[in-house]
């Protein structure tokens, strides 16, 4: 059985390590190329765009694949629908895995954003020194902010422009534990925090730490899943779909 995980996730990564246990099981991970030193998972591994669902189709097809995992990042929404669209065209199995999202707790003090431009639109009626945690790949959006307001930005690799005005870089790559945390929020002097709702315990962290320190919190809501396609929230759910 040839297995197709489109990953780029902690998750990805175990299940690979799952599915690479079992003697009758191929498995090729793929790998969008936009962070410059990945984690790579056992098995066989690609790197790269597909050319969009037709070219993802006729892969499917020429390498003769059984099964496609879609373990991707919740925000990684253009390869999600492709992966939808090139598994109704070639009538290959899609399985999305994705870990369940953040729930806000009691003390919490969290604004829903559907987008990042509408995360950035939040900002200025809620503090001046912003923790801006949802990536270098978005900084866009955030561009055209104030003057006055000020951001302390953590990617796994250095951001391009366009990009915010008044910024500190912080290449980090998690999990983060809450010491770390709560030590990051107080040094920077942090009074909000952007977030995409990505889920999982790796970057939880910082929830709680601004829950502790009384910070307002910008959660940028997930895209959806593609309509039809079921959804398992881990690798061991996974693997038991795949082979049950």
């Amino acid at each position: 059985m040839h297995v197709l995980v489109l990953g780029g996730t902690a998750e990805a990564r175990r299940l690979a390590e799952l599915l690479t246990a079992r003697p009758d099981t191929r498995v090729t991970t793929s790998l969008a190329g936009r962070v410059a030193a990945p984690r790579t998972p056992p098995g066989e591994l690609r790197v790269g765009g597909f050319g969009g669902a037709h070219g993802l189709a006729e892969w499917l097809r020429t390498r003769a694949v059984d099964t496609v995992v879609d373990a991707t990042h919740p925000f990684a929404d253009t390869i999600s629908r492709n992966a939808a669209h090139a598994a109704a065209l070639t009538g290959v199995p899609l399985l999305v895995l994705r870990r369940p999202g953040w729930r806000p707790q009691p003390g919490d003090d969290w604004r829903e954003a559907g987008s990042l431009p509408e995360a950035a639109a939040l900002l200025p009626s809620l503090g001046r020194r912003v923790f801006l945690t949802t990536g270098r790949m978005g900084l866009a959006a955030f561009a055209g902010a104030p003057d006055d307001l000020w951001f302390l930005v953590r990617s796994v690799d250095p951001p391009e422009p366009p990009h915010p005005p008044r910024m500190e870089v912080l290449l980090d790559r998690g999990p983060f534990t809450l010491d770390g945390e709560r030590h990051l929020l107080a040094r920077h002097r942090i009074d909000v925090l952007v977030t995409k709702d990505s889920g999982g315990a790796a970057t939880a962290p910082k929830l709680t730490a601004a829950r502790e320190a009384g910070l307002a919190v910008v959660v940028v809501r997930r895209p959806p899943v593609p309509d039809g396609v079921p959804v398992v929230p881990d690798p061991e759910a996974a693997l038991a779909r795949i082979t049950g």
